[in-house]
């Protein structure tokens, strides 16, 4: 794999929004179901707030030396009594710009994330991605995650 990009990872502020929706957009699944627009659709942002006043959430980007927004995911920390009152974070809607896939900025992203979890005190990480995403779960496997649950859904 070519040596990656240099990126740095951060907390996103709420100037990053329509960037970060653009890449949640930016593929099948997001394509459906994402507004993309500039300024961002007023959901998005009220989402965005309430993440970043949320203590146990980090809505996170990677940003490229230029200072694009070319990559994002989320972090939850989540407490529980299992595993001895084990915090464990899970990393959810991860993505990549199009452009920049194959590069190493989604491993970057992924050691960025997982020493944050580290960082923070947690046990263990886990992850969420859509059971199409075969090649995305091919990368979290050689990343060292292992298919450990299954996972269930319902709309409300």
């Amino acid at each position: 794999m070519p040596d990656a990009p240099a990126i740095v990872c951060r907390p996103a502020r709420r100037e990053d929004v329509a960037a970060i929706v653009r890449l949640l957009a930016d593929d099948g699944l997001g394509a459906g179901r994402e507004a993309v627009s500039d300024p961002p659709a007023r959901g998005y942002l009220e989402a965005f707030d309430k993440i970043a006043a949320n203590p146990r959430a980090l809505l996170a980007v990677a940003q490229d030396a230029a200072g694009a927004v070319v990559g994002t995911l989320q972090l939850s920390f989540i407490v529980g009594l299992s595993n001895q009152g084990a915090e464990l974070a899970l990393v959810s809607a991860v993505r990549i710009a199009s452009s920049q896939r194959g590069q190493g900025l989604g491993e970057a992203m992924m050691q960025w994330a997982m020493d944050e979890a580290r960082r923070r005190g947690c046990r263990h990480i886990e992850l969420f991605t859509h059971a199409s995403r075969v090649d995305a779960q091919r990368f979290y496997q050689r990343l060292g995650f292992e298919k450990s649950h299954a996972g269930m859904r319902r709309a409300l």
